[in-house]
């Protein structure tokens, strides 16, 4: 080698301020006082709800239900991501989320569930892999993840973890084959994975999902006994 060519290493820590604003659901009977503790639903949106409006993130799933008139029996968390962003790329940021929802309000650390719709369900299964042992369930709808990440191999950390996966059989934004491609990982591994793929349907896959009368009841009996939370991510 050329003694023109040298190998060097900086070392040092990058410190960044951020802003990540939130729309926080109460359920009825929730006081944040007693000895009561609350199951929590992280609700991650899709692509077209970035940005600076935080009622955009109402505008699908769980919260949209909300402004409907439909109540739930925990408390759901539903942050923005910035625009031009991605949620696979706001891992830590959404590890502070995680950290101020459970030092701030009653919640069950052991019925912490995580679902997001398209670039959302990517994050549900990224922020999963990320954090492998904090979600009781998961519900990625019409997501995936990036190969270039280690995937799909790398969702055997989540083996353990009951998931209940949707995606559109049409879908011409998000290939149905992203999701089918990690269930067929887990489903080796025989991991407790529910898999429901919609027939004809195209990328809004989740309307049909978040209306399945058996979603919420099989959510609530999902429990994470062995619940843990480490800054920065685990490392498998």
């Amino acid at each position: 080698m050329s003694q023109r060519v040298l190998h060097q290493q900086i070392e040092g820590t990058v410190v960044k301020p951020f802003q990540l604003p939130y729309a926080l659901y109460l359920p009825p009977g929730y006081e944040g006082r007693g000895e009561q503790r609350w199951p929590v639903l992280f609700f991650l949106h899709g692509a077209g709800e970035r940005g600076d409006d935080l009622d955009l993130v109402a505008v699908h799933g769980p919260l949209k239900q909300v402004k409907e008139g439909k109540e739930f029996p925990f408390i759901i968390v539903a942050p923005q991501c910035p625009e031009n962003w991605t949620w696979d790329r706001s891992l830590d940021e959404l590890d502070q989320l995680f950290l101020e929802i459970i030092r701030n309000y009653a919640v069950d650390v052991e019925r912490i569930y995580l679902t997001g719709l398209s670039m959302g369900g990517f994050g549900t299964w990224h922020w999963a892999v990320h954090q492998p042992r904090a979600f009781a369930a998961l519900v990625p709808i019409c997501g995936g993840t990036w190969w270039l990440m280690g995937f799909p191999e790398r969702i055997a950390v989540l083996k353990d973890v009951p998931i209940w996966a949707f995606h559109g059989g049409d879908d011409p934004v998000v290939p149905c084959k992203m999701t089918e491609d990690l269930v067929e990982v887990l489903l080796n591994l025989q991991a407790p994975i529910r898999f429901t793929k919609y027939a004809g349907v195209g990328h809004d896959s989740w309307t049909l999902a978040y209306n399945e009368p058996e979603l919420i009841p099989w959510l609530l009996e999902q429990r994470n006994p062995s619940f843990s939370f480490r800054e920065g991510g685990q490392v498998e």
